[in-house]
């Protein structure tokens, strides 16, 4: 097992920068389940936080180590909602996986949608046994299953929804 990164040698921003769509691209790009098409995505939601500014809907979170994007997340309230949130990417460099990144930047995303008053927060994954890790990891943070759409985005490949309440 790889040692955890020690909480001290991750910083944490909110604030996007130019810069963070190269960084989000390398990424996403690195954990080699991603088509280019998603990966393009990706970028686009920086592009417009970046471009709109706080009028931006997507919110994002990056975690740093020696000033260099490790991690990310990118959230967002879901419109016509009273406080449920979209969490619509986490990613963490492919390097430092299972070092506890992933499990910190989620609980700082967390801690951000409760003082912005969000109650639930919801996630989609593809249904892929690839994407096992990602599906242990959301239940690894309190988040449960709550629906399954059989092949949503291809044949046999479906869409899981998880979802967590905040207290």
């Amino acid at each position: 097992m790889k040692p955890v990164i020690n909480s001290q040698a991750l910083t944490f921003r909110r604030l996007i920068q130019l810069s963070d769509i190269e960084a989000i691209a390398d990424i996403v790009q690195s954990s080699g389940f991603f088509s280019a098409a998603e990966i393009d995505l990706a970028c686009d939601l920086a592009k417009e936080k970046i471009a709109s500014g706080e009028t931006c809907s997507y919110k994002f979170l990056f975690a740093e180590i020696a000033n260099k994007v490790r991690g990310y997340t990118c959230f967002g309230l879901i419109p016509a909602t009273a406080g449920s949130y979209d969490l619509y990417w986490i990613a963490v460099d492919s390097q430092l996986r299972r070092r506890g990144i992933g499990q910190q930047l989620m609980q700082k995303t967390e801690d951000i949608i409760r003082a912005a008053g969000g109650i639930n927060i919801y996630v989609e994954t593809s249904s892929r046994p690839q994407y096992q890790p990602t599906h242990r990891f959301y239940e690894s943070c309190g988040y449960v299953r709550e629906a399954f759409l059989e092949n949503f985005y291809a044949a046999g490949d479906g869409k899981i929804i998880f979802s967590k309440k905040l207290q």
